[in-house]
């Protein structure tokens, strides 16, 4: 396996910087992503324990909350860093464009729906919020996009259009995460969040269809070149496989 190397401070952060399980999360996922955990190591228990130099008990949660993120998948032989194939990324993004605009198209043509004005506006206050105070760069951002997308959809009115969007975001996670780690993807997301549910609450769906289209055009653009050029330069090399 490959060694982790150790923090400047020796190890994790001192506990009050947060909760040891929390420490251990981030410090895990950062390896993860970053490329010290390799492709082919298996995460184990005791290995990963010994290295940050903890106890088996925030490593197993750490796993397992990072299951859940899809960071990390079982196989026959333990726990391994997930890395979903270059050209599933394409397919993946067709369905979730496909499930989106059907969100926004099913209202447009006429289903005799609305979208909720309490269910969109909350979250758009939301983002309001992120754009007075900017949050820095940060690969767990993807979860508060995918909520963003989520609650537009929700808004909608068909839950079951919802529940398939949040399979698809569960596979193309993992690389999504690489999409906020700069501060001009950070800034044009939120502005673009904005921008599309304040056209869906005043009621230009065309108008709202075609700027959220760019948007998951733009992100699927940025996260496949990201993934190209890790596999040529090996800067996400361990997040995706050729």
């Amino acid at each position: 396996m490959t060694v982790i190397e150790p923090e400047d401070d020796g190890g994790l952060a001192p506990a009050a910087r947060g909760p040891l399980r929390e420490q251990v999360y981030l410090r895990l996922r950062s390896d993860l992503m970053t490329g010290r955990i390799g492709p082919g190591d298996r995460l184990g228990e005791e290995r990963l324990a010994e290295l940050y130099g903890v106890s088996r008990t925030p490593v197993r949660e750490a796993l397992a909350r990072l299951q859940a993120d899809g960071l990390v998948e079982r196989d026959d032989h333990g726990l391994f860093p997930y890395r979903p194939r270059l050209e599933e990324l394409a397919d993946l993004y067709e369905l979730r464009i496909t499930l989106e605009m059907r969100g926004l198209l099913r209202i447009l043509q006429g289903s005799g729906e609305m979208h909720d004005p309490q269910i969109l506006g909350p979250e758009v206050q939301r983002w309001y919020g992120f754009r007075n105070e900017m949050p820095d760069p940060d690969a767990g951002f993807v979860v508060l996009d995918e909520q963003f997308h989520t609650t537009l959809l929700a808004s909608s009115g068909n839950r079951a259009l919802v529940d398939a969007l949040a399979g698809v975001n569960a596979k193309v996670r993992p690389v999504r995460m690489f999409d906020y780690l700069t501060p001009d993807r950070m800034r044009a997301t939120v502005d673009e969040h904005i921008a599309v549910a304040e056209l869906v609450l005043d009621g230009h769906l065309q108008r709202a269809h075609d700027a959220l289209l760019s948007h998951i055009d733009e992100s699927r653009a940025v996260v496949i070149e990201r993934a190209q050029q890790a596999l040529a330069m090996a800067r996400m090399a361990n997040a995706v496989r050729d």
